[in-house]
């Protein structure tokens, strides 16, 4: 047994308590806790319970219209708008966003695209804020310091 890892799994897998169909097609916000897999297409903010482990699956053939905000995400379908996963971002290989993306941990397979920024949060603190200025504030931040301490070093010659 020397060399062998006992490996955890990176999330919860399996089971999903809610499905959204391909012939389905949501107007409005979807809130959900534990698993949620979308075939089917959400126009609307899909939104984990605050401080659960929710899962969010979104199949080749799903697709959402909104932002997304949960522990755990995976996608191969499609997003219009931004993706905040405070623990683990998985893209497959047909996934395309069109948004930016913030994460703590991401896995990204090759063909898939993100039309927008990839944004590391370095410590996962929950769930990541669900208004949009205060998401854009908080990675705003830190970009400001490097141009402070940038423009200080170019004059302390």
């Amino acid at each position: 047994m020397l060399g062998k890892k006992k490996q955890k799994p990176r999330r919860p897998t399996g089971h999903f308590d809610t499905l959204i169909s391909s012939r389905t097609r949501i107007k409005g916000d979807v809130q959900f806790s534990g698993g949620l897999h979308v075939d089917g297409h959400v126009n609307g903010k899909v939104l984990a319970e605050e401080g659960s482990d929710a899962v969010l699956r979104i199949s080749e053939i799903g697709e959402v219209s909104g932002d997304i905000v949960a522990p755990h995400v995976v996608i191969n379908g499609t997003v219009h708008g931004d993706v905040y996963a405070s623990a683990h971002l998985e893209l497959a290989e047909k996934a395309s966003i069109h948004g930016n993306v913030y994460y703590n941990l991401i896995e990204m397979a090759m063909g898939a695209t993100v039309n927008g920024n990839l944004v590391n949060q370095r410590e996962p603190v929950g769930l990541l804020p669900r208004d949009k200025d205060a998401g854009t504030q908080a990675s705003a931040e830190p970009a400001a310091e490097v141009e402070a301490a940038i423009d200080d070093g170019g004059k302390s010659e």
